[in-house]
């Protein structure tokens, strides 16, 4: 696993009336600060990424659908300089996802409906200078094929 990422497995207690998930607390031992809150949206098989933060760290929670959030090790000092993490969240696997700032992540929707992943950032996106630098997802800076691969 690359150094610094958590993943947190996330309990559904469900009733007659519904369902309920937590997803992040302030006394979880990994939580720093609230940014901001914000949803986005992967359709089936497209591809967003690649992007990473010199400041942010993320939460994802894929909250509808499936997704397959990828992360590469980028940072120049980290003992997990070059490794890659894949991993399969949503509906049928509920997790939250901490990605450490440096990290570099990308997401594709799998499956037949979109994909939603509610974002937990630390920072608040600022729009006149964005802490958000991006990659070319099909390029190859990062060692990661982004094609299905049916064992």
């Amino acid at each position: 696993m690359i150094d610094g990422v958590v993943v947190k497995p996330l309990k559904v207690i469900p009733d007659e009336r519904g369902w309920l998930m937590e997803m992040l607390r302030a006394d979880d031992p990994f939580y720093r600060q609230f940014g901001q809150a914000y949803i986005t949206a992967v359709y089936p098989g497209a591809v967003k990424g690649w992007h990473w933060h010199k400041l942010q760290t993320d939460h994802f929670v894929c909250v509808h659908g499936m997704a397959k959030v990828v992360l590469y090790d980028r940072r120049e000092d980290a003992a997990t300089r070059g490794e890659v993490n894949e991993f399969f969240m949503g509906e049928r696997h509920n997790i939250l996802l901490v990605i450490p700032c440096g990290v570099v992540h990308g997401m594709k929707g799998i499956g037949t409906e979109t994909a939603m992943i509610l974002n937990l950032p630390t920072h608040t996106y600022k729009y006149d200078d964005p802490d958000e630098y991006r990659m070319d997802p099909h390029g190859d800076e990062v060692p990661y094929d982004w094609a299905r691969r049916d064992f």
